[in-house]
């Protein structure tokens, strides 16, 4: 089939490339100027299909209500947040214990199959991303590691190999943990990963292209045809004035993040996402002759802010919050100095500052946590959206079930709860 792919975040390169992979011709259009661009761009660099959940749990609003109070919340309402009552409405619906335990598999099955297909992909390609295995969530006080303890039956249910350790434990898998910040215990996945997500996307770009996928920088995809099914209208950024120009498609498969829904809404497809910014800094390692390394091996999360700290090379990459609405454009202080707060609760003079890039990007978030997977409803428009936080994590599985369903096959992963039935 001739395909066009929308989007050339992370969710779009891997689709782009696993249909590319089953024989399709594909092509792939993008406002800017290179693929990972944006939500993808300085992301925490995570794939951990074991800590994998939706914001939508029932400890959820309590947090955010006490957080309203707080320095360093890690949820935040920016402006535009509660200018959409309805998906507020289906977020605190999908808070419910039942609700939230359903989306929590779907996107753990989800993200265990998309960890299988990244290590094919990197095998197969001899990709390389700056890539460590392990990832480790420090839990600051004994209730927080309690509420954990209450999750570790879903993670043995899906067979996610997991240590949990004592604080002792914990210090000798991170060495350089400062010792004067209370920790009551961690959770070591051993088969997850941190890495360069951009770097990775790049890579997966090269291997695409080969494979004969087109990729239209700076282009803008107007509308989708309603006459011609999979078809599109696009034009160039720098040429708004032009007019939009018709490419005929047989699928067209949207991976656009947030402007998705206004693009999707012209064809009568009503997708309520929201975008919810996360923030990050990223900086040097600062060697000191003579001292042992001051950063993290490979990565942590603390549970209490839910920030990251990651090892990427010789950076240090420092990322979280929840920013709900607000613009990309804005870079509020409160956010970076929260994660300031954690970097130097943890790893106390581990960053070179005087080389620091601050970044903030908006996630495409849907109200209850999985992303939307399959046909739209709409002729000839395929979705592969939604994913949150968690684009990385859920990529390479998401656009390989996507591929097999726009193939007429059944996906090797069970599928339910990943369409568009679920939020209708």
């Amino acid at each position: 089939m001739r395909i066009a792919v929308i989007g050339a975040g992370i969710v779009g390169v891997t689709t782009a490339y696993e249909l590319a992979a089953d024989g399709h011709e594909v092509s792939v259009f993008e406002r800017r100027q290179a693929v990972a661009s944006e939500a993808s761009f300085a992301n925490s660099g995570v794939v951990s299909p074991g800590y994998l959940g939706p914001w939508a749990a029932p400890w959820m609003p309590v947090k955010v209500l006490a957080g309203l109070a707080s320095t360093h919340s890690a949820v935040r309402f920016g402006l535009g947040a509660l200018g959409s009552p309805r998906w507020l409405g289906r977020f605190l619906w999908a808070c419910r214990r039942s609700t939230h335990q359903a989306n929590r598999r779907r996107m753990q099955r989800l993200g265990m199959y998309s960890r299988q297909r990244l290590d094919l992909i990197t095998q197969q390609l001899g990709l390389q991303f700056e890539q460590t295995d392990g990832y480790l969530v420090l839990y600051r006080h004994a209730r927080e590691l309690a509420r954990a303890r209450k999750g570790l039956g879903i993670l043995d249910d899906l067979g996610v190999a997991y240590e949990l350790l004592e604080p002792d434990e914990a210090r000798s898998r991170e060495p350089a943990l400062a010792p004067q910040t209370t920790l009551a215990g961690g959770l070591y996945l051993p088969g997850d990963l941190v890495g360069n997500c951009r770097q990775f996307a790049h890579g997966l770009k090269a291997a695409a292209q080969e494979r004969g996928v087109r990729f239209h920088f700076g282009t803008d995809v107007i509308r989708m045809s309603r006459s011609q099914p999979g078809s599109l209208y696009w034009r160039e950024t720098d040429r708004p004035e032009a007019e939009p120009r018709l490419d005929k498609f047989q699928a067209c498969v949207v991976c656009a993040g947030t402007p998705s829904a206004r693009l999707l809404a012209r064809q009568g497809v009503r997708v309520p996402l929201m975008p919810v910014h996360g923030y990050s800094l990223t900086a040097p390692v600062r060697h000191r002759e003579g001292e042992d390394d001051p950063g993290p091996r490979a990565g942590i999360m603390d549970e209490r802010y839910k920030v990251s700290i990651t090892r990427l090379g010789q950076r240090i990459r420092v990322a979280g919050i929840a920013e709900v609405g607000g613009t990309d454009d804005l870079l509020r202080d409160a956010p970076v100095r929260t994660l300031y707060k954690v970097l130097d609760d943890w790893y106390p003079g581990a960053a070179d500052f005087t080389r620091v890039q601050h970044w903030k990007g908006a996630r495409p978030m849907l109200p209850d946590g999985p992303p939307i997977i399959g046909p739209s409803g709409a002729p000839g428009i395929w979705l592969n959206l939604g994913h949150g936080s968690s684009g990385w994590a859920l990529s390479c599985g998401s656009a390989r079930v996507l591929a097999d369903q726009l193939g007429g096959r059944s996906p090797e992963i069970d599928s339910e709860g990943l369409g568009i039935d679920r939020i209708r």
